[in-house]
């Protein structure tokens, strides 16, 4: 099989039937051989009833239906374990991203060797206030943090080729990251395709302005992890070891300084008097402290069952 489509969909009925039929024309028009798996993610709207009446009547249209809404990642997650085509696209179910675009990021994958092909939404069809400026400072936010030079990392329209989905994990809300996660699994041929975007053609976006906060959070998470995941001692004690050597420092400086000026007759105060003492002995607590968080999370990190998980290319 060429293409498995994934849409994840919540309360997206009205969109469900064009949407399959556009995906069906565009692969048909170019000789591809596809399934479309919808994943419904807790719909409330009647979009599993829609799901199975299509499926009734094309095979090839598929579909998961979770009992409640677990979001984004977890759908994708469901689809990407069930994806059989040699590439697989990924695209939201509100039509804003263009079915038509799906046999050129499939060229991309197939002919030009890439590993992921993310869709850059370059003229967006949504509010500039809301959605624009915000998406641009993410984005921005996001190139620099993860080294991918992606215009539209969080855009739904991607392409992957099947064995990039096979050996990454997306759980939480992490979608938003697929590209670094591939990149961090060995994946490193990542590219970009400008694609249409379309106005919202039924209800409204599931989306709000919060998503930016939790997206910058995940991200600096998921950078630790992918720094200091399997080696947490190189964060926590350095840091730890760090701290504790400043406040040793300048608690032994403190002492010095007072038994110096004692020493010569002239006016000292008590240790215990200065602020600075104090602030040095917290330096030196919170470093023993850091330090022990450092070697926990190292006895954990070596009893982790994936701790000699690694993704081979080839063997010969």
């Amino acid at each position: 099989m060429d293409i498995s489509v994934i849409v994840p969909l919540f309360n997206e009925r009205e969109s469900l039937p064009e949407l399959c039929s556009r995906i069906t024309k565009a692969c048909e028009a170019n000789g591809l051989s596809f399934e479309i798996l919808m994943v419904d993610d807790g719909s409330t709207d009647g979009s599993w009833e829609c799901i199975r009446e299509l499926s009734q009547g094309d095979s090839r249209i598929g579909g998961v239906r979770f009992r409640r809404n677990y979001g984004k990642s977890a759908a994708l997650y469901c689809g990407f374990e069930r994806a059989k085509g040699d590439v697989v696209i990924t695209m939201d179910a509100d039509l804003q991203d263009s079915p038509e675009e799906i046999p050129g990021l499939y060229r991309m994958i197939k002919d030009d060797g890439y590993d992921l092909v993310s869709g850059w939404k370059r003229h967006r069809k949504d509010n500039a206030l809301t959605k624009n400026l915000p998406s641009k400072l993410y984005n921005a936010t996001a190139r620099r943090i993860t080294g991918i030079k992606l215009h539209d990392m969080n855009c739904g329209l991607k392409a992957y080729r099947n064995e990039v989905v096979k050996n990454i994990e997306v759980y939480g809300e992490m979608h938003r990251y697929i590209p670094y996660l591939a990149k961090n699994a060995g994946f490193t041929k990542i590219g970009e395709k400008e694609v249409h975007h379309e106005k919202r053609k039924y209800g409204k976006s599931k989306f709000g302005m919060d998503r930016f906060i939790n997206g910058f959070l995940d991200l600096q998470s998921l950078w630790f992890l992918s720094t200091f995941g399997k080696k947490p001692m190189h964060f926590f004690g350095y840091s730890g070891l760090f701290m504790f050597l400043v406040g040793f420092v300048i608690t032994v400086w403190i002492i010095i300084q007072k038994l110096v000026l004692q020493a010569h007759g002239l006016k000292f105060r008590a240790v215990t008097d200065q602020p600075l003492f104090y602030l040095a002995l917290l330096a030196v607590v919170l470093g023993v402290m850091l330090f022990l968080a450092g070697l926990i999370g190292e006895m954990i990190a070596r009893s982790a069952p994936e701790r000699n998980h690694y993704n081979i290319k080839e063997e010969i």
